[in-house]
């Protein structure tokens, strides 16, 4: 080695790096153990991950992986954090209550009223978190595996927008999967179902190809 040649500078590992700490909170919620959806009642605020295993067509290319007892690939992930931490407040200390059990509740009662899903092909993990992790870790599993409704299929997780705000545009998610009441009353939106059955079907073969490295 020379005077002039460059020496790389290589980072220390920083366990208490905020990421590595969010990923080590992620990597736990995978580890979790898979319960049906929705689960037994617990206690606690924190993220959750939605497997689809049934046999639509237009998810075939995502349930596969989810065989087998092998959970390899969500179709959504979420959180649901205490009360004070939705008014703007960090909702630090605060009591969370079921809070994380009525998020999945919720989700299972939108996946019954779709006409075209079943909720027996539904599979969930879960990981009651402390609540400054939480909003971190929801963020790395969606950037890890960018799930379909996160990403594309918008809507899954809105609520009832309420009486006089029915005006706007039905969800996606909701146009696709018809049956919720409220998005009922909505206006549809200006994709079509086709076009939005399409744009899932073609993002799902685009993740399979990174996923193998067959891309082209």
């Amino acid at each position: 080695m020379t005077k002039n040649d460059v020496v790389p500078v290589i980072e220390p590992f920083n366990p208490l790096d905020k990421r590595n700490l969010g990923e080590s909170v992620a990597e736990a919620a995978l580890s979790s153990p898979v319960h049906l959806l929705p689960p037994e009642p617990f206690v606690g605020a924190g993220v959750y991950i939605l497997y689809y295993t049934g046999d639509n067509k237009m998810y075939q290319e995502l349930s596969k992986k989810n065989q087998g007892g092998e959970y390899r690939q969500p179709i959504y992930v979420g959180k649901a954090v205490p009360a004070g931490a939705r008014k703007g407040g960090f909702g630090l200390g605060a009591d969370p209550g079921t809070v994380l059990y009525k998020r999945l509740c919720e989700h299972a009662d939108s996946i019954s009223s779709a006409e075209n899903l079943e909720l027996d092909d539904f599979r969930c993990r879960y990981l009651v978190v402390d609540d400054i992790w939480i909003p971190l870790a929801e963020s790395l599993l969606i950037e890890k595996f960018a799930p379909v409704w996160n990403r594309v299929l918008d809507g899954f997780g809105n609520h009832d927008p309420g009486k006089g705000r029915y005006e706007g545009k039905m969800p996606f998610w909701d146009s696709v999967h018809p049956g919720r009441a409220w998005a009922m009353k909505m206006k549809p939106p200006a994709q079509t179902r086709e076009e939005l059955v399409r744009r899932v079907e073609a993002y799902l073969r685009h993740v399979d190809e990174l996923e193998t490295g067959e891309e082209g």
